[in-house]
């Protein structure tokens, strides 16, 4: 059998990686027509930072794993085509800011359709609004030259920071196909790849728009959890109750669970946002307002919970952040992961710049043009963009950032600004010094003691 990915992106690099790893008498090839990414794969600094890919990659490539950009060679000689093309939220035109972008899909598509030669199956990998298969089958049979073609949906659910174990140990696998003979028969061929390592009872099967749209509520649901906590957390700060202690103790009730209960400054990512705005048009095209008005308001949470983080250290410094430095220790979205998609940090850092604050930043993972280009890209959103830029800097590590800084906060739960110095870091900041533990993981009472006005989410 052999395996073609289209997209060597953030889902079909890991994945492919660990179906290699787990089918080594698979051939599968990664192909991307942007070649700086594919030479990324090919080298020993990969585009996509995850703990054990590098491992993964480094034991398959060049055995059963490649990557190039040889397109049509690999979709005429593949058997199972994955499609893990990028789907950005429209930026223009009906549905801007909400609906799917699905040019590349569509793309996808029509190079399938006018490249193959024998049957294929064609798998979504990529996250996509219920009812696309529909789409890329009548692109595929108006193009075709008579090949025959099915469609199957197979979402991914990887988490960033630890993507490799979601991989390696999945809660689910979810495959959706049509209800018929041969669907069935692609379906099959499909869940026989993953069951070389995932137990049977772990690989789902539904019908097509089942598992489409699986994805995009698998998602709305985590992110409606996070925000709700959130909005507690406000409360939580003008009573006096402590959030932390609220999630716990709601948590131990069976039917709601522990997880995703962490108050935060809020939730960013690829996915959650752009899903969950997916979901909101679908549900305006479907003539369903009041839906699409309680999934909205899961988003519109999260943006009022990271203004309200800079808010919050805006009153706490008397009112005024102009000509001070903050410090911000974070800049990816969480940890463990080099991707700042929607991060909170973005806008925790304009809202800061917008107030004429001295802003600099500090993340293990991030490189500081990524954090600058994230920052300062939409010019509207700070006042003057030139002075903007000149009061926006990169440090290299923690303590350069805290030199001098009225402020300290954190942005991304990166478990080195657990180890810190903070006795070291008191000493170098303006007095009174302040911190505000956007993530909830450092000791607010041991920071006290050491001098610090210390502020947590919910505390």
């Amino acid at each position: 059998m052999k395996i073609c990915c289209i997209g060597a992106g953030y889902v079909g690099g890991p994945t492919m990686a660990m179906i290699a790893a787990k089918a080594p008498d698979i051939e599968v090839t990664v192909v991307d027509m942007n070649t700086v990414r594919i030479a990324a794969w090919n080298s020993d600094q990969l585009p996509v930072y995850e703990p054990g890919l590098d491992d993964i990659v480094r034991r398959t490539r060049g055995k059963n794993l490649f990557f190039s950009t040889d397109v049509t060679g690999a979709i005429r000689a593949a058997d199972l085509i994955f499609v893990a093309v990028n789907t950005p939220t429209k930026t223009y035109g009906v549905g801007a800011g909400r609906a799917a972008d699905l040019r590349f899909i569509e793309s996808v598509a029509r190079t399938i359709a006018e490249t193959a030669t024998t049957p294929k199956i064609i798998i979504e990998k990529s996250t996509i609004p219920v009812k696309t298969a529909e789409t890329i089958k009548e692109i595929l049979s108006a193009n075709g030259n008579g090949t025959k073609f099915q469609v199957l949906s197979n979402p991914e659910f990887l988490a960033e920071g630890t993507a490799v174990a979601d991989l390696e140990l999945p809660d689910r696998v979810l495959i959706g196909g049509e209800r018929t003979p041969e669907g069935e028969t692609a379906a099959r061929t499909l869940a026989d790849v993953y069951a070389r390592w995932v137990p049977r009872d772990r690989i789902i099967m539904t019908n097509l728009w089942s598992s489409e749209l699986s994805k995009l509520v698998a998602n709305a649901f985590l992110a409606q959890r996070i925000s709700s906590i959130n909005s507690i957390s406000a409360l939580c700060e003008a009573t006096g109750a402590d959030v932390d202690e609220v999630a716990h103790a709601i948590g131990r009730d069976s039917r709601i669970g522990p997880k995703f209960l962490k108050a935060s400054v809020g939730f960013g990512g690829s996915c959650f946002q752009k899903d969950i705005l997916n979901l909101v048009y679908l549900c305006e095209h479907f003539g369903l307002p009041e839906v699409a008005a309680y999934w909205e308001s899961v988003v519109k949470m999260n943006d009022w919970q990271k203004h309200r983080f800079a808010g919050r250290i805006m009153k706490a410094l008397f009112n005024t952040v102009a000509d001070k430095k903050i410090a911000v220790l974070g800049f990816a979205f969480k940890k463990d992961t080099n991707d700042t998609r929607e991060s909170a940090a973005i806008a925790v850092c304009r809202d800061l710049l917008a107030e004429q604050a001295r802003v600099v930043v500090y993340d293990p993972k991030v490189s500081a043009d990524e954090i600058r280009r994230d920052v300062l890209g939409d010019k509207a959103s700070v006042t003057g963009p030139a002075q903007a830029d000149a009061r926006l800097s990169v440090a290299k590590n923690a303590y350069e950032a805290a030199e001098g800084a009225h402020a300290l906060a954190i942005a991304t739960e990166w478990d080195e600004f657990k180890k810190l110095d903070y006795e070291k870091i008191f000493a170098a900041m303006t007095k009174p010094a302040f911190i505000f533990d956007g993530r909830n993981i450092l000791d607010l009472a041991q920071l006290r003691k050491i001098g610090f006005r210390a502020h947590g989410i919910g505390k």
